[in-house]
């Protein structure tokens, strides 16, 4: 398994993470994951979502409205998919946008780990711009996914 440091990141990309742990087993919370359909109603980030095949498996595609400027449609692809671990998106037309979600196993546990890779252009100075203009923004968007995550799978264990 591989890990990305911000040296191994695309070139011209920056990286905002959020965790949070769960009080569930990781199978629980990888199918809720899995359920793409669900992802507005956890993922501030995501207007909507539609998987374009029949089940979520390496090289599915994903069509995903953003809620940024642009409000436009983006194709992904599912660029690694480890059962109950691990499901990483790629932007079909460019790999600097990059979503990544990992189910962590703490014995009876498991931890939420959500990394959002965001293209930057114009080098340093257009990813310090970046991060200075969109980088809290996109920061507390996903805390507030990782708390919303967590209250979906409590209302799924419990109902």
């Amino acid at each position: 398994m591989d890990v990305r440091t911000p040296s191994t990141l695309p070139l011209g990309s920056i990286r905002f993470e959020s965790c949070i742990d769960l009080p569930a087993m990781p199978e629980e919370a990888f199918a809720l994951l899995c359920a793409v359909e669900k992802w507005p109603a956890w993922l501030p980030l995501v207007r909507s979502a539609e998987l374009r095949s029949a089940q979520l498996a390496l090289g599915s595609e994903i069509l995903v409205r953003l809620r940024e400027p642009r409000d436009e449609e983006q194709l992904f692809e599912l660029d690694r998919f480890i059962s109950n671990h691990c499901l990483t998106l790629v932007g079909a037309f460019s790999s600097r946008r990059r979503i990544d979600f990992r189910i962590e196993r703490q014995s009876n546990r498991a931890r939420l780990r959500i990394s959002w890779h965001y293209p930057t252009y114009h080098g340093a100075l257009g990813r310090l711009l970046a991060r200075i203009r969109r980088g809290r923004q996109i920061a507390v968007a996903l805390d507030r996914a990782a708390a919303q995550f967590l209250g979906l799978l409590e209302a799924s264990i419990a109902a």
